[in-house]
């Protein structure tokens, strides 16, 4: 038992039940980028007009890619891209939204 143990290597996957799901991985994967560069580029008030667009893009499709979810991984990568979309989108917004 314990030699088998030593063999298993634990891999990060989204494919938790065992099969493929490109094109919904491949969205979680995109949120998940989104969300993060509206979040990052939030925060520097000169990089507003991107975050917003950022934000904008990546909260809808975080919707609707948590629609289309079909494994528990996926999901959270949806559910912390949106929520970090938003808060990227609201800084943007506060410091001069869409106005260059």
């Amino acid at each position: 038992m314990p030699q088998q143990a030593a063999r298993t290597r634990a891999r990060i996957t989204l494919n938790t039940d065992g099969k493929r799901h490109p094109r919904e991985n491949s969205l979680a994967v995109a949120v998940i980028i989104f969300g993060m560069m509206a979040f990052i580029l939030g925060f520097i008030v000169k990089a507003h007009l991107f975050a917003s667009i950022f934000g904008v893009i990546g909260f809808p499709l975080g919707l609707y890619s948590q629609m289309t979810s079909e494994t528990t991984g996926e999901r959270w990568l949806n559910v912390i891209g949106m929520v970090s979309a938003f808060v990227g989108l609201a800084l943007g917004l506060a410091h001069g939204g869409f106005l260059p």
